[in-house]
């Protein structure tokens, strides 16, 4: 009886032996769906019309991506730039029409842009002034200034923006209106991920992006800081979904009668999932530890060599305020403005929702937009910086942001 006992004990052993001696690693989690983003040119005299045609074709992407399995986070429509788009209108008339167009995209489910303010330094400022009043008053509508481009870098698009962020940290709720702005330089147009995307053409064409941040995590956890395995195994796993994601596009852009522009395979992080925990798992210390740029470069080299139409960014997303451990990392004091900028000489990162005092002035504004688009132009690569100082608060204070995509952080001496 014993002996049999401790046959059927030794079968069971071996059993579990041989099955864990031939398990396979768990499958990747799949990314979502960051955005999904449509290019108009909008009538204001029929712009219902046609944001209900870009909504269609944006929800049939969103149906085809549910039937694999991917979850769409937003669905986003981006007009001409924004002088284009209100040209021959007084203030009071564009402010009532960009009133209705915001007031439709909270209706309607999705996210609204209306490009640059200044493409270039040849631009009319009064724009600039106009869209100060927008991201000043209005929740949802989200804009950018093009800083730096193939003709050079863009000075007096500098010094305007610099000036509608000092305006906007005034006259703003809790200064968050800045969260919906971004200065840009060397950026192409067509990108799926805001505030930075624009489009100067006819419109009816859409392009997107995965929050594929966990990917990039789950990665580095299995290749544990070996640089070739991890560009060759990062390349592998986010080429699965971009391709699956151009698949997707370009069957709905073939039955809707759109163009699709393509696939932005940026690893953008959100809250929990976090590119800062994935560059972590990487390095084995803390974001902004030495290793945090071999990992930058890991990303972006996997990134690049991803076999799919590729817009946008096409590189790293750090955004410090979006990403939770990124904003207790910046708390902590492990990185600062000109170590972001740093990494950005080799990968697409730029300043993304980076917090300031509030008596940051125009002019220390200017030269940390200068600094984003001398690095952008000189390397000829896009770059952003979203700027958020917070007015009445100073360094060692903390931000009082409320939005469910930004998390609180302390706020540091500007550089």
């Amino acid at each position: 009886m014993r002996s049999a006992v401790l046959m059927r004990l030794l079968g069971l052993w071996l059993l579990c032996g041989c099955a864990v001696a031939g398990a396979q690693p768990p499958a990747y989690t799949k990314p979502k769906v960051r955005a999904i983003t449509a290019f108009v040119r909008l009538d204001p005299a029929t712009y219902e019309k046609q944001v209900a045609e870009a909504l269609a074709v944006l929800r049939a992407a969103r149906d085809e991506f549910g039937t694999q399995g991917y979850q769409t986070e937003t669905l986003r429509i981006v007009t001409q730039p924004l002088a284009e788009l209100v040209g021959g209108r007084s203030e009071t008339q564009a402010l009532a029409f960009l009133k209705a167009f915001d007031a439709l995209s909270v209706r309607e489910g999705f996210l609204p842009s209306v490009g640059p303010g200044m493409l270039s330094d040849a631009d009319d400022p009064r724009t600039m002034h106009l869209l100060a009043r927008v991201l000043s008053t209005l929740p949802n509508i989200q804009a950018n200034a093009i800083m730096a481009a193939d003709d050079g870098i863009h000075w007096k698009v500098i010094r305007e923006s610099a000036r509608l962020v000092r305006y906007v940290t005034e006259h703003s709720a809790r200064s968050q209106g800045n969260f919906n702005f971004t200065g840009t330089a060397m950026v192409k147009p067509y990108g799926p991920f805001y505030p930075g995307t624009y489009h100067t053409g006819a419109g009816r064409q859409f392009s997107l992006g995965f929050e594929g941040a966990n990917v990039v995590q789950e990665v580095f956890a299995r290749t544990h800081g070996d640089f070739d395995a991890s560009v060759a195994e990062l390349t592998r796993q986010l080429t699965v979904h971009a391709k699956a994601g151009e698949a997707i596009g370009v069957k709905v852009a073939a039955a809707r009668g759109w163009t699709f522009m393509g696939v932005d395979p940026t690893p953008a992080p959100l809250a929990d999932v976090s590119i800062g925990a994935a560059i972590e798992t990487y390095t084995g210390a803390k974001f902004g530890s030495s290793g945090t740029m071999t990992a930058a470069l890991v990303i972006t080299t996997a990134v690049k060599a991803v076999p799919v139409k590729q817009i946008g960014y096409s590189g790293l997303m750090v955004p410090v305020m979006e990403d939770r451990l990124l904003a207790r990392r910046w708390a902590e004091g492990s990185y600062n403005t000109d170590q972001l900028l740093a990494y950005s000489a080799v990968c697409g990162t730029g300043l993304d929702t980076v917090p300031y005092p509030g008596d940051i002035s125009e002019e220390q504004i200017a030269r940390i937009f200068g600094d984003m688009a001398a690095l952008a132009w000189k390397w000829h690569k896009p770059l952003s910086a979203r700027l958020q100082p917070v007015w009445g608060k100073k360094a060692g204070e903390s931000t009082q942001f409320e939005d469910q995509y930004l998390f609180n952080t302390v706020l540091h001496e500007v550089p």
